[in-house]
């Protein structure tokens, strides 16, 4: 089918006529350009107007899946010719020539066969593998970003600010010292809070003295999908910010934007500040390939736009200058049309994944037995003054915080008052001063560059363990778990990790104080996102144990993990009676359990002494486990033989050990502090459905509801006489 950009391109190139041979005049207009690389930018910018050809081609023959062009933002390619190979790019879903330009300038010779293959999801797309169409490049330094908009600023910023921290560290990344980090993005995007935010840390980060070289990329073509970008919009917003260089191109002229690209990307290399590069494009072709431009636009400005056509510009260029004659222009392009639409031919016939498990492939752990020689491995920190003492939760966190920071060299902790102050709650206290602020510092608080300042270190080679100082803060940030962390893995087929381990205070029971924002419970949203581990330890010899694990999996396998932290249990000492100390544990006692681990998926079972726990089976976490044993006490002196499985894993499930427990009583009684409807328990009792459970079942949950403050907390939070009465109920049935 024919479509109307080819066509009106044929048909004006046509119509150039010139003399064949160097006009001196005609060569000016290239401002130095060299010929031989004129032609190169040329092909590269056929060579994407021809995959948006070939999109729409495979669409036809219901064979592709993919169909947002890069048609009229062919003028990127001038980015991508001002930086180097080695400069890391997060890329607008428009940047088509950019892309293969860089991989050329990087050797990948195949680039347009693999980007086809991601058309077609085809199994042997060395990119993401088929599993979605992505610009990604390992060789080429392009890393995956999925179309979600604005979500990979954070990261690139993250990685920016990365690039100096870890040479100071003395962490290999495999990139010379000076180079920048190039985000690309549109004009709609521009607008979101996730690009505001990532910007405004960048230029607060830069104001501290602190090297952010960053290139920002706006590819303004002044329409999000259907609703117009008002004129001069982007120049208004972004043109006069303090500390952020502003340059602006019409990236239809390509000579001008090679040398303002240039002037931007050498600004950025040169004094380590961010830069804001606008470049005036224009969108043919639709949004995607189901988009009528007709039931917005009106044929007047889509043909203005129409003229404004950047391969058509480049091609004018050469002919006008009498580098070439129209004819060979015309050649040029259909030999890249001829060698594209090949490649589509054969993409067309490529296999796609057939199995579930290679498709969920790249989100598992990739060697167990690595992360537990790892976790294990001996800390080369001093030994401490408290070992032998018996710890509060809080303290065994912070104590194994700095076995982390003395083992990983790269490890990072960072956050908001998590420095000099030593965190809300005092967890990180002392480890600023201990390791320096080079590795513990505070951050803004922005929970969304949080994250994106440990997506990017986690590529630089680094260790990240961010905070996030409640989990009601983290709703705000989520996406950055969702979008970009836990799918970094699949969308790259393993070729890019961004390890990471995400501390969370959360949970409630903290007698009503703070309400909801410091009482948070929902944890749904977290185990919803595939390939994300989901730590929730209770006792202070498990967090230790948990959390060297947790660094471990992120180390050997790049695993994004949070780490659950129950706020009402850090400084609790005692379990059944004041002053009974049975909720401390020591950090390095006989068992020298604080340089184990503890496998990611693995439960812990706590049965009282003398007893068997024949008789019921309490599964819990969290608060849970407290309560769970106290209630336990209760019916033990009943004669109720009592065993509480503390999950730990809320992703993965310990499936195995929760059967097991379950099986060994035949009474299963879930308590669950989260919510009745999208909490943890209903996981729980469908994978004992799954795995034929037969034995009696019964669940308590806290309140569909959020929490209030004060004493209310009480009426929707579960409580020990709930879980009492549960079991009661169980056990009479």
């Amino acid at each position: 089918m024919a479509e109307p950009v080819d066509d009106a391109f044929l048909a004006a190139v046509r119509g150039l006529t010139s003399e064949h041979g160097a006009d001196p005049a005609g060569l000016d207009a290239l401002g130095g350009l060299r010929p031989e690389r004129l032609w190169e930018l040329y092909d590269a910018q056929a060579g994407s107007r021809h995959l948006d050809l070939a999109a729409k081609w495979l669409r036809e023959k219901e064979r592709g899946y993919y169909t947002i062009g890069s048609a009229g933002h062919e003028g990127d390619v001038a980015v991508a010719a001002a930086t180097r190979p080695t400069d890391p790019a997060l890329l607008h879903y428009r940047s088509g020539a950019f892309f293969l330009e860089r991989s050329r300038q990087a050797g990948v010779t195949t680039a347009l066969r693999d980007v086809l293959l991601g058309m077609v999801a085809g199994r042997e797309d060395p990119i993401s593998g088929g599993r979605h169409k992505v610009w990604g490049s390992e060789a080429a330094a392009v890393v995956p970003t999925t179309s979600t908009i604005a979500s990979h600023l954070p990261r690139a910023l993250g990685l920016a600010v990365s690039i100096g921290r870890a040479r100071r560290l003395g962490v290999e990344q495999g990139r010379p010292a000076d180079s920048i980090v190039v985000c690309s993005f549109g004009d709609a995007s521009a607008n979101h809070s996730t690009a505001l935010g990532a910007i405004n840390a960048a230029l607060n980060t830069s104001f501290q003295g602190l090297p952010v070289p960053l290139l920002l990329v706006c590819e303004d073509n002044g329409i999000g999908i259907s609703v117009p970008t008002p004129d001069g919009w982007i120049r208004h917003a972004y043109g006069r910010r303090p500390g952020l260089a502003y340059l602006e191109a019409d990236a239809s002229d390509l000579p001008t934007a090679l040398e303002v690209s240039a002037r931007a990307a050498e600004h950025v290399r040169r004094t380590r500040t961010p830069a804001f590069l606008h470049l005036r494009t224009v969108r043919l072709m639709g949004h995607a390939g189901a988009d009528v431009e007709t039931s917005y636009r009106s044929t007047t400005q889509m043909q203005a736009e129409a003229r404004r056509d950047p391969l058509l510009a480049t091609a004018r260029l050469m002919i006008t200058s009498g580098l070439a004659t129209a004819d060979e222009v015309l050649a040029r392009y259909e030999a890249k049309r001829e060698e594209v639409m090949g490649l589509a031919e054969e993409a067309a016939e490529a296999p796609g994944m057939t199995d579930g498990a290679e498709v969920a492939a790249p989100l598992a752990p990739a060697d167990a037995d690595a992360v537990a020689r790892r976790a294990a491995g001996r800390s080369t920190a001093a030994r401490s003054p408290e070992d032998g003492r018996m710890l509060t939760l809080a303290q065994a966190i912070n104590r194994s915080l700095a076995d982390v920071l003395a083992q990983h060299p790269g490890s990072l902790v960072f956050g908001e008052d998590v420095a000099a102050k030593g965190g809300v709650y005092g967890v990180t206290r002392g480890l600023m001063k201990r390791f320096g602020r080079g590795r513990v510092f505070d951050t803004l608080l922005d929970e969304q560059s949080i994250l994106g300042l440990g997506l990017g270190a986690g590529i630089s080679g680094l260790l990240p363990i961010p905070e996030i100082q409640y989990l009601a803060y983290l709703h705000n940030a989520e996406d950055q778990l969702r979008g970009e962390a836990a799918s970094q893995r699949f969308f790259s087929n393993g070729a890019f990790r961004n390890p990471m381990v995400v501390r969370v205070p959360g949970y409630g029971y903290q007698k009503g104080f703070g309400g909801h924002f410091h009482n948070d419970n929902a944890v749904g949203v977290l185990r919803d996102v595939p390939g994300l581990v989901i730590a929730s330890p209770s006792l202070p010899d498990d967090a230790a144990a948990m959390l060297r694990t947790c660094a471990a999996a992120a180390d050997v396998d790049g695993t994004v993990s949070v780490f659950l932290e129950p706020i009402a249990l850090y400084h609790t000492r005692d379990l059944h009676e004041p002053g009974d100390d049975g909720w401390l544990r020591p950090y390095a006692g006989e068992n020298r359990w604080a340089d184990a681990h503890v496998p990611i998926g693995v439960g812990r079972t706590h049965v009282a002494e003398g007893s068997e726990g024949e008789d019921l089976t309490i599964v819990t976490f969290g608060n849970g486990v407290r309560m769970s044993l106290r209630v336990a006490k209760q019916l033990e002196e009943q004669g109720v033989g009592v065993r509480v499985l503390d999950l730990r894993w809320l992703a993965p499930l310990p499936v195995e050990d929760l059967l097991r427990e379950a099986n060994a009583t035949g009474r299963v009684l879930v308590v669950d502090e989260t919510r009745r409807s999208g909490g943890v328990s209903e996981g729980v009792v469908t994978a004992l459905v799954d795995e034929g459970f037969t034995g009696k079942l019964a669940r308590v949950a806290s309140l569909d509801s959020f929490v209030p403050l004060g004493d209310a907390a009480n009426l929707v939070l579960v409580s020990e006489d709930q879980i009492l009465a549960a079991a009661t109920a169980l056990l009479d049935r």
